[in-house]
């Protein structure tokens, strides 16, 4: 009987029509949600695994990546002509656990601002740590993975490969970390919307409700008409920290890659550096 590691040392096959990671040096994930997942990754996997997982990645050996509540599938092209299974499994959330996780989220506008504009809101862990939860995996067991390829460790290469390449699935679509734990996108835009909508708007909302109820406001000089419009001592105290987007062409990643009638991949690549051009001339503007 072949060991293992007498035919794996082969070279690897070309995979037809794979996934090759855009990163073609260094860690792979732009996005600080992408590098959160992948960081997790470290800590369950061997190193000289994960670098080869990276080089598969990369080569496009990855094939065929479906994202659904509770797993990830792929085909991985390895040295043999039939391409080895792979497939990663996190616990989604129940019912109950994403009634709470949404109640979270609901509590604050941007959160939901910031997932209708594609990105993943920065303070998006607090607001599930809030709810008792947990969007990324943070023990071991919590990330499950399988492969048909006779490597005796797992994570396995294949597993690393379409570790990474779901990484930059991340990149693109934010809404595939909560697809993976249970809650597509459309489902959870809609439900964030009808917990805000259901929010009352609170009448007394500011007023000091130790005060009497017939005690007067705090008296203050009436507006000036002269200088009414003129921005007052107080503007020094605001503080101001605009910041442009983890990924700028996230909206043209969600979209997918332009067909060959408008443009193909020469498209693609042309728009990516507009919104590149776009993002540093408003970072110009704004801090001079």
């Amino acid at each position: 009987m072949t060991d293992w590691r007498d035919w794996e040392t082969g070279p690897r096959r070309a995979a037809r029509d794979g996934i090759k990671a855009r990163s073609t040096r260094g860690e792979i994930g732009e996005t600080w949600w992408s590098q959160r997942f992948i960081a997790a990754l470290k800590e369950v996997a061997d190193a000289g695994r994960l670098t080869r997982g990276r080089s598969y990645a990369r080569s496009g050996q990855v094939m065929d990546l479906r994202v659904t509540p509770g797993g990830v599938t792929a085909a991985v092209q390895g040295s043999r002509p039939k391409p080895y299974g792979v497939r990663l499994g996190l616990v989604p959330f129940t019912d109950a656990e994403w009634a709470r996780a949404e109640a979270a989220l609901a509590d604050q506008a941007l959160f939901l601002a910031a997932l209708l504009a594609g990105e993943m809101p920065r303070d998006v862990e607090q607001a599930f740590a809030a709810a008792g939860l947990s969007l990324f995996p943070t023990r071991r067991e919590e990330l499950r993975s399988e492969c048909s390829c006779p490597d005796p460790v797992n994570p396995c290469k294949h597993v690393a490969a379409t570790y990474y390449i779901l990484a930059e699935a991340f990149d693109a679509d934010p809404f595939l970390v909560l697809s993976w734990r249970g809650r597509p996108r459309d489902d959870l835009l809609a439900r964030l919307r009808e917990l805000r909508a259901a929010q009352p708007v609170e009448a007394n909302e500011g007023v000091d409700e130790g005060a009497p109820a017939d005690a007067e406001p705090d008296s203050t000089d009436p507006p000036v008409a002269a200088s009414f419009w003129r921005a007052g001592p107080e503007m020094a105290s605001l503080t101001f920290s605009p910041r442009a987007p983890a990924v700028p062409d996230a909206v043209l990643r969600q979209l997918g890659p332009l067909p060959p009638e408008a443009g193909g991949p020469e498209a693609d690549r042309a728009l990516a550096q507009a919104y590149a051009a776009f993002t540093r001339a408003a970072e110009l503007r704004a801090f001079g």
